[in-house]
């Protein structure tokens, strides 16, 4: 079953078939080809035409990059530069080379200037100032001062566009002036008031400003417990700060204080989204992988942790090495062994996940610290001692051996007792010294459950058999 997706006023929304699960059509596509093929530019255009920006995106994504380049080209300057923000890195940058700096800065132009910094952020220097060169000189030393901000900062996501009024204005001197001027923001959910040093003072949330009198002056109504972002604050500050106080556009100044642009909603939806990326991959170890990357690429991505991770197998294989000769003398040690080792691994993937999104929300302080710590390890207790009525049954009735069953027991319970420490320790102790705990943790917690797994196991079972 299909369903097509109707326009909208704003021109937004599905334009195009899509399947039941959001894919786009299949049929749909094989058209686009159809007509990219034949270079029907005309066909093109108005297959196109009514698709939102972030379609398009999904669109320029599934198609291969000869068609990707010819469906940009009969485009022509109909061609929708917003588009690609919502591609992946490297189909953005494949596009932004092949086409001409003088079509780039036309198209960067019409955009937000939020979107315009993210296009151009990761072009080459020449390239960059070339395009920055050919734009009108507003638009040009807006983008730069966003540019000068430090990368993943409040500065470079922000938009320049706002509206601000001085505080004397009446309600309906501000209505009047965003009705006659055309030089405005695209959305926007607030009016700021400044001083003439564009110092913010405070805000008018518009549906306060449509509710007063006109003759009602503005620093009456605003509000004056102002929250604002320096632009050099990282932009997870800025996420935790809309998250904190519910906002749905904050100011953004520089460091005297001078307001320089905002963060709205839609900005910060976007920050949230590539942080989670990036804290999901760290974990898993495979760097800024994108969908579009080739086997050489992703390699090299992966190639570094999957070496730290041979490093401490070998470690923990070591302390195998040590239990040799009770292993030889009991098959059944090197059968239970590996079940202790990744029980404990995966309890202690549990607490890490949990430790990592902690810190990176800053929810895990002094305060509270002692107390996870002190919950981790009694929730590896419990679920040592539960896993350990379950293994040590299972092993005394499938190896007939009571004594090895205990052995297992409490092998389970003191490897799920050290992963929950480990994990909540581990991702700390990283923070502390200033290294990612996304990104190196799992490799080191995985050590410590292994090493402690297999030397419990292994050494209570040879103190075991060597005492009985």
């Amino acid at each position: 079953m299909q369903e097509i997706g109707s326009a909208t006023a704003g021109g937004t929304g599905e334009l195009f078939l899509r399947n039941d699960d959001g894919r786009l059509d299949a049929a749909w596509l094989d058209n686009l080809e159809a007509l990219i093929e034949a270079g029907d530019a005309h066909d093109v255009r108005e297959l196109i035409a009514p698709l939102h920006a972030a379609d398009l995106g999904d669109v320029l994504e599934a198609i291969d990059a000869y068609d990707r380049l010819r469906l940009v080209s009969l485009l022509g300057d109909t061609f929708d530069f917003e588009s690609l923000t919502e591609v992946d890195e490297n189909i953005r940058l494949e596009l932004m080379e092949f086409l001409p700096n003088a079509t780039i800065a036309r198209g960067v132009a019409e955009l937000d200037s939020d979107d315009a910094v993210f296009l151009l952020e990761d072009l080459d220097e020449p390239d960059r100032e070339e395009i920055l060169s050919r734009m009108p000189a507003f638009e040009r030393l807006s983008l730069k001062r966003s540019l000068d901000f430090p990368e993943e900062s409040a500065g470079r996501r922000m938009q320049t566009e706002f509206i601000a009024i001085p505080p004397f204005w009446s309600v309906g001197q501000t209505i009047d002036y965003m009705r006659a001027e055309d030089d405005l923001p695209d959305e926007f959910f607030q009016v700021y008031v400044v001083n003439p040093g564009y110092n913010l003072l405070g805000t008018v949330p518009l549906d306060k400003l449509l509710r007063t009198k006109r003759l009602a002056k503005i620093e009456k109504i605003m509000n004056t417990n102002v929250i604002e972002v320096e632009a050099t604050e990282d932009q997870e500050h800025a996420a935790r700060v809309f998250d904190r106080y519910d906002l749905v556009e904050v100011a953004v100044t520089d460091e005297s204080g001078r307001m320089v642009g905002v963060l709205t909603v839609d900005d910060i939806v976007d920050i949230i989204q590539q942080e989670t990326d990036e804290d999901f991959r760290a974990l898993a170890g495979v760097g800024d992988e994108e969908i579009s990357d080739n086997v050489f690429e992703i390699m090299k991505s992966r190639l570094t942790w999957l070496f730290v991770n041979l490093v401490t197998a070998v470690l923990a294989s070591t302390v195998i090495g040590f239990f040799d000769v009770p292993i030889s003398k009991m098959v059944a040690l090197a059968v239970l062994m590996p079940i202790v080792a990744s029980m404990g691994g995966n309890a202690g993937t549990q607490t890490m996940t949990v430790t990592v999104r902690a810190i990176a929300s800053r929810e895990l302080d002094h305060f509270n610290m002692s107390r996870l710590i002190g919950r981790e390890a009694l929730v590896g207790l419990l679920n040592g001692l539960v896993f350990a009525l379950v293994m040590g049954a299972v092993a005394t009735l499938w190896f007939e051996n009571l004594q090895l069953g205990l052995v297992i027991g409490v092998a389970m319970i003191v490897n799920l007792i050290a992963a929950g420490i480990a994990g909540i320790l581990i991702p700390i102790g990283l923070e502390r010294m200033k290294i990612d705990p996304a990104v190196a943790s799992s490799a080191f917690v995985t050590t410590v459950t292994d090493v402690v797994g297999f030397f419990a196991f292994l050494g209570l079972a040879a103190l075991w058999f060597q005492l009985f």
